[in-house]
């Protein structure tokens, strides 16, 4: 029903603010994530007649839309947010030596050159 309202959400943050970040936090990626994550699920809730294309656009009342927020979205949003640190973790602490940003925010492994 509404369990994209979530990372949506934190994803319009980040996009606004996304300036105010550091460089070295690579917000773009959690940018990418939480986006890809929304737009995927609005289609799956669209193809399934969750959301419709006018107002009130959900179709289910706030009782139902609240707690699917609160379980459903949360822990999505709580798991993007995890894989996002891990993967700027991986490619900024120790092990950064091993892997490299792609141009789209996909890691790949090579051999440092000493």
């Amino acid at each position: 029903m509404a369990c994209f309202l979530t990372p949506m959400a934190i994803a319009v943050l980040t996009s606004v603010l996304r300036k105010k970040f550091p460089e070295k936090l690579r917000i773009n990626i959690l940018n990418l994530l939480l986006w890809g994550g929304v737009l995927g699920l609005a289609l799956e809730h669209l193809a399934h007649g969750e959301i419709v294309p006018y107002p009130p656009f959900l179709t289910a009342g706030l009782e139902h839309v609240i707690p699917e927020m609160l379980t459903v979205g949360v822990p999505m949003t709580m798991a993007i947010s995890g894989t996002w640190a891990l993967m700027v973790s991986t490619i900024e602490g120790p092990l950064g030596r091993f892997f490299r940003l792609g141009k789209f925010g996909a890691m790949s492994a090579y051999r440092s050159q000493k």
